[in-house]
């Protein structure tokens, strides 16, 4: 919610709640005092408060905004562990041997937290790191769980704080509202029970959570940048400058054994535009890769997403992989890395849409599924393949694709031509295909099945059936009757 805000670059306020799978996973307090609470379906909250802001979960997002809050608590307070974006621990006793107590301790933290403009930050100590996530939750900012109190704490507290929904059902169902009542059962009749999954949720209820604090290794820094003052406007001049840079860049993943294999390149110019693109390799980026993905990135922005000179070249690794694993075979480097190399020499000669690559993405008819993307870029589909199309062409799809329709005749033993009737039943069996000036023996035929697509747009409507068709040659067919009669050949199953 918290990292909503900041994306979007709003003011913390208002009721504002996250939700995942239609359930509310986080609120903001003025929605908490409207009776908006976690858990709630999202209909629920609504209900109770209809101004209610509704923003998707995005844990990329969460992360992003989440990090540089953890590098200034790791400012006061060090070897944080982050549990989860938004939530943080670290050991107690050291912080407040430093800053004379833990009540002190924590609040040098929310200072901190407070300094980069982020309201609402909560503390909660205790034994261990179930208890104090609770506590957190109930501060008003500071809660502090006495030693030893960790049960006594939890035992008014309700099941669902446990964060299994299973059993956070089930419980009540069995007259265990509480915490505390789930902890008096005995760790054999929770065995016996609910099996080794409850065990461990019957140690958190009981304040014996056995988690010990693992903090974080703060990765080394691979990024780097370049500022050019005066500002560059020539793609040239910029590719030259940057040189330098990229070599440090490769250099400082090598010193570390590492490879680039994903890299992001961060353009900002004069007047505050800013472009941003993530390049992919099938190998990995030496420092002429990267000088090339910089100037590609840069002549397609230019004139368009960037209207004054450039003041800063920023490289990022956003995806990195052993520097063994990219190592020179030992009869050189194969055909993969020998392709790759001639393809960027080519995009490089001729700009970098001028090589593309297709792959198949989302949609219904055979044509709209295939999708060309530049050579090196990460795959973006306009429609995804994973979500469900109803009526598109089940596998095995034809490996050849006619994106123009090629007119064609299907006749019967007789010469007649095949049509279908008001009840989709066929007029004559096919017995010849005529493609062109070539006429093919059909050997046996599928369909048909009705296609009725996009009736609301003239450009990309469909109406027809379609049919399978194999030949006596071997060759298979894939073809569409229209709802004037006419056969269009859609595809070949080479």
């Amino acid at each position: 919610m918290i990292a909503w805000w900041l994306a979007e670059g709003l003011p913390q306020g208002g009721p504002v709640a996250v939700i995942e799978a239609n359930r509310i996973v986080a609120c903001s307090p003025s929605a908490r005092v409207e009776g908006v609470r976690m858990g709630q379906r999202r209909r629920e909250a609504q209900g109770r408060c209809p101004q209610l802001q509704v923003v998707a979960a995005d844990v990329q997002r969460d992360e992003q905004m989440f990090t540089p809050l953890v590098v200034t608590i790791e400012q006061s307070v060090p070897k944080v562990q982050i549990v989860r974006p938004g939530l943080a621990a670290l050991r107690a006793r050291g912080p407040a041997r430093y800053y004379g107590g833990e009540p002190e301790a924590a609040r040098e933290v929310l200072a901190g937290i407070e300094g980069l403009g982020i309201a609402g930050g909560r503390v909660g100590i205790a034994d261990d790191i179930f208890t104090a996530e609770q506590a957190a939750r109930d501060a008003d900012p500071i809660r502090v769980v006495p030693p030893d109190g960790s049960a006594g704490y939890l035992a008014p507290l309700p099941v669902n704080r446990l964060g299994d929904p299973e059993l956070s059902e089930l419980l009540p169902r069995l007259g265990m509202h509480l915490l505390g009542d789930f902890a008096a059962m005995t760790t054999g009749d929770v065995r016996d029970r609910f099996g080794s999954r409850g065990v461990r949720l019957h140690e958190l209820a009981c304040g014996r959570d056995p988690r010990e604090i693992v903090p974080r290794t703060i990765p080394p820094e691979f990024a780097q940048q370049i500022d050019f003052d005066p500002p560059l406007a020539l793609a040239e001049q910029v590719a030259f400058s940057t040189q330098l840079t990229a070599e440090k860049f490769v250099a400082g993943l090598a010193a570390r054994q590492l490879v680039c294999t994903e890299l992001r390149v961060i353009l900002r110019a004069e007047q505050g535009e800013h472009v941003e693109c993530v390049w992919l390799h099938p190998g990995c980026f030496d420092a002429a890769g990267v000088v090339d993905r910089v100037r590609w990135q840069l002549q397609a922005a230019a004139g368009n997403a960037i209207g004054s000179g450039l003041v800063r070249v920023r490289l990022e690794p956003v995806a990195t992989d052993a520097i063994a694993h990219h190592a020179p075979g030992l009869f050189g480097s194969g055909t993969d890395e020998k392709v790759h190399h001639v393809l960027s020499r080519v995009q490089a000669m001729l700009g970098h849409e001028s090589v593309v690559i297709p792959v198949i993405s989302g949609g219904r008819g055979l044509a709209e599924r295939q999708q060309f993307v530049p050579w090196g870029d990460r795959t973006v589909l306009n429609r995804p393949a994973d979500r469900p199309w109803p009526g598109r062409l089940p596998d095995p799809l034809p490996a050849t694709v006619f994106p123009q329709h090629r007119r064609v005749e299907v006749t019967d033993a007789d010469g007649v031509r095949v049509g279908v009737n008001e009840r989709l039943l066929l007029t004559g069996i096919p017995a010849q295909l005529s493609v062109g000036t070539v006429s093919l023996q059909l050997a046996s035929w599928a369909g048909p099945w009705p296609v009725d697509e996009r009736g609301w747009d003239s450009t990309h409507a469909a109406r027809g059936c379609r049919f399978q068709m194999a030949d006596a040659t071997g060759g298979a067919w894939l073809l569409m009757l229209d709802e004037h009669g006419g056969w269009w050949l859609e595809g070949r199953y080479d």
